[in-house]
């Protein structure tokens, strides 16, 4: 079994079972509808929902909402690790406004679009930022969801863990660390695991531009220790001091952030 980045002539190349693996894909449809090109199936590991793209602030949601004024200042203050100051800011802005209806509005307008945009087949899972309530909405029979559950695909087990442990961000799918760890338990042993955060390791879960520590999972670590799958694939954290490294027998990558390169990772055997 190997893995490697889509690109290049060989890329088109097929031996055995080829999958691709997308995460974080913030509203990059266009590039999604291509992601499956050449593989036997996609893997989706969540953020399918834009918010707020912290490399340009006049997409997404937020800014759709505010303006881009208001989206740097929102920017400025969490990357400052000002949260407190971020959530009154952002209490004032959303004051006289329903936002469960305006934030589920556009989420459902971003759905429709990333949805339609998956090939057949594709196994997903959450992000943090998804809402995993409107899926089954938009999930056409191509698309297989798959939240502590295992899938067969050529052969090898693939079990798929969804969501994000709590943070000060309070983003809309996060879960305690007890809910997360019962979930990664259920798995068993497979040969890929996927989720959407990483393990709990310093190389994996730092962001350096961010310039922070985002929360990874140590129920994952366990299991990458205990289990031994050949892979732990994940996403997450979007500029990753390391985006790949071993830990004992598995191969732990982070496939990229798939919202500004556009390139699915790939998995053969």
């Amino acid at each position: 079994m190997r893995g490697s980045e889509v690109d290049g002539p060989d890329a088109a190349v097929k031996s055995g079972t080829r999958v691709h693996v997308v995460s974080d894909v913030h509203g990059n449809s266009e590039a999604l509808a291509r992601a499956g090109d050449g593989a036997d199936a996609l893997i989706c590991l969540g953020d399918l929902v834009l918010f707020l793209d912290y490399a340009d602030h006049s997409r997404g949601i937020f800014p759709d909402l505010f303006g881009v004024e208001n989206a740097d200042r929102i920017v400025e203050l969490r990357t400052a690790r000002r949260f407190e100051e971020a959530r009154e800011f952002g209490r004032a802005l959303w004051a006289g406004m329903d936002r469960n209806a305006a934030i589920i509005a556009a989420v459902r307008k971003q759905y429709a679009q990333m949805f339609a945009a998956m090939p057949t087949p594709t196994y997903a899972t959450y992000g943090n930022v998804d809402i995993p309530g409107l899926w089954p909405e938009y999930a056409a029979p191509g698309t297989t969801v798959l939240d502590g559950e295992r899938v067969e695909i050529g052969g090898r087990v693939f079990g798929f863990v969804g969501g994000g442990l709590k943070t000060p961000m309070n983003t809309p799918y996060e879960i305690s660390d007890e809910e997360y760890a019962a979930k990664v338990e259920a798995l068993g042993p497979v040969d890929v695991l996927c989720s959407h955060i990483p393990p709990d390791v310093p190389e994996l879960t730092y962001d350096t531009v961010a310039r922070r520590f985002e929360r990874g999972s140590a129920a994952l670590l366990d299991a990458i220790r205990r289990t031994r799958p050949r892979y732990a694939l994940f996403g997450h954290v979007h500029q990753p001091l390391v985006r790949r490294m071993r830990i004992g027998a598995t191969e732990c990558v982070n496939v990229g952030h798939f919202a500004s390169t556009g390139r699915p990772w790939a998995l053969e055997w």
